[in-house]
């Protein structure tokens, strides 16, 4: 979680206006969703990968540890979809064409979407989509929330690591039954620390006389038109080389 955070504050796209990422973006996941998968989703999961990494300068390490766990989850899924099972005489075990391609087509259009996601998230801070979200008409209790969560979140995780290596220095994890006894003493103690700091943040806001949004100066970022043509443009040559693929594949 840090690490994601680091690069997206670092990366060579960190001043541009988001909605120049958020577009493209979401028009690559709507191409995942209208058009074939499997001939759309590889190119677009391909076109946001060359962006992170050649465009933005996000490390290809980061890019491929982000996307590692779903795809993971996605390949121990496909046998469940490729692989019947039969009990007529006994337990017998059938391969399905129409499965594998349904589980196929379902991994590559998953994957292009998380692709999406990765993207957002490695070149755009949670803070730079505040004003933009308020702008759109979001309700402020909201995105103070939002905002309140992922601030409370690197706490946690802060903590959370401090505890875990308190007890690693103690032996708290030489065996199993103190790793369960370890374990179960942490998250007690980060949800007490969680509570506690939830308390003084409420306690610092009223005082503040917090009356639902905090109102901070924030950063002019003009909208770059060419560069949003640039990438829409993109867009539109990953669809039309999505959608003939489509048509040439039997």
């Amino acid at each position: 979680m840090r690490a994601i955070d680091r690069h997206a504050w670092n990366n060579g796209w960190r001043n541009w206006h988001p909605a120049e990422k958020l577009l493209p973006a979401f028009g690559l996941l709507l191409l995942t969703l209208v058009q074939p998968p499997l001939t759309t989703g590889p190119l677009v999961l391909a076109s946001l990968v060359l962006a992170m990494v050649g465009g933005a300068g996000v490390p290809l390490r980061a890019v491929l540890g982000m996307l590692l766990a779903p795809l993971l989850f996605l390949l121990a899924g496909i046998p469940f979809l490729a692989v019947s099972m039969d009990f007529s005489n006994g337990l017998a075990f059938q391969f399905s064409a129409e499965g594998w391609r349904l589980a196929l087509s379902t991994a590559a259009r998953s994957l292009a979407a998380i692709g999406c996601l990765a993207f957002l998230a490695l070149t755009t801070p949670l803070t730079d989509w505040a004003p933009l979200l308020r702008r759109i008409g979001v309700p402020a209790g909201v995105v103070e929330l939002i905002l309140l969560i992922y601030r409370l979140i690197f706490i946690f995780v802060e903590r959370t690591l401090t505890g875990q290596r308190a007890q690693q220095a103690r032996l708290g994890y030489s065996r199993f039954d103190r790793s369960l006894k370890s374990l179960g003493l942490l998250a007690g103690n980060v949800f007490q620390r969680g509570l506690a700091q939830a308390r003084r943040l409420e306690i610092g806001l009223a005082a503040r006389a917090y009356d639902g949004e905090l109102r901070v100066l924030e950063p002019e970022r003009a909208l770059s038109w060419p560069r949003l043509a640039l990438a829409m443009g993109g867009v539109g040559l990953i669809g039309l080389a999505g959608g003939m693929l489509a048509r040439g594949s039997p």
